[in-house]
């Protein structure tokens, strides 16, 4: 998904930016499941496992409550794709920057949701822009890649690196180093998502919510650079 005419942006750039966005998703699941009663905003699987193993018990009750998240994850989906539709993108113009603006918005007013609400009032609005990030960022350098959960990154990671020992693939082995990266991000996201819970509760949401701000002015800086003489007006 393309932000206007977007340059191919150098390695560097992509991977660090792919990592910021990598720790906000870890950061995000464990901040839902320690304060949302064990509800994962990013990790679908794991809701749909949950859901099964609950209705499986035949407790319904609790089954319902993941539910939403995988309806608003869906949702998500769907609108990711909508602003890339022709009839959209005559109106939103710069569809990569709303998407991280949403998130940022989203996700600052989450740290405001009293930990007495609704689990369902923070699951949605989280699930909504978790999908919104992992339908928009996509593509880490040149391969399919996640920012939301790390099964994925852990295939092509052990790929690579198969490849790099076996058959001597210095491409491979680049690869390898830019996935492992991002897969430490994720962890690491996890990392101080779990610190930022145990210290402000709730308002740990602030933290992700500013890791989304430096992500959107990583990703405005490489496209600025990147454009140094010819400027699109849209940007």
């Amino acid at each position: 998904m393309t932000d206007g005419p977007r340059p191919t942006v150098a390695t560097s750039e992509s991977v660090r930016l792919g990592v910021l966005l990598a720790a906000v998703g870890g950061f995000v699941d464990v901040y839902t499941f320690m304060t949302r009663d064990g509800v994962f905003a990013n990790a679908q699987t794991a809701n749909v496992v949950l859901l099964g193993i609950d209705a499986a018990s035949g407790h319904w009750a609790s089954a319902r409550g993941y539910l939403p998240p995988l309806i608003a994850f869906v949702l998500g989906v769907f609108t990711a794709e909508a602003v890339t539709r022709p009839a959209v993108a005559r109106i939103v113009r710069r569809p990569v920057r709303a998407v991280l603006v949403i998130e940022i918005l989203v996700i600052a007013a989450v740290g405001f949701v009293p930990a007495s609400a609704p689990n369902a009032v923070v699951t949605i609005s989280i699930s909504f822009v978790a999908a919104l990030q992992v339908t928009t960022f996509r593509v880490l350098v040149d391969q399919a890649f996640s920012t939301t959960m790390t099964t994925g990154n852990l295939r092509s990671f052990s790929q690579a690196v198969f490849r790099r020992v076996v058959a001597g693939d210095k491409d491979a082995g680049v690869r390898a180093a830019n996935f492992g990266t991002v897969i430490a991000g994720f962890l690491g996201g996890a990392i101080v998502g779990a610190l930022a819970v145990r210290l402000l509760d709730v308002r740990a949401a602030w933290v992700a919510a500013g890791m989304l701000v430096i992500a959107l002015a990583l990703f405005l800086f490489d496209e600025w650079r990147d454009v140094p003489r010819v400027r699109d007006p849209r940007v």
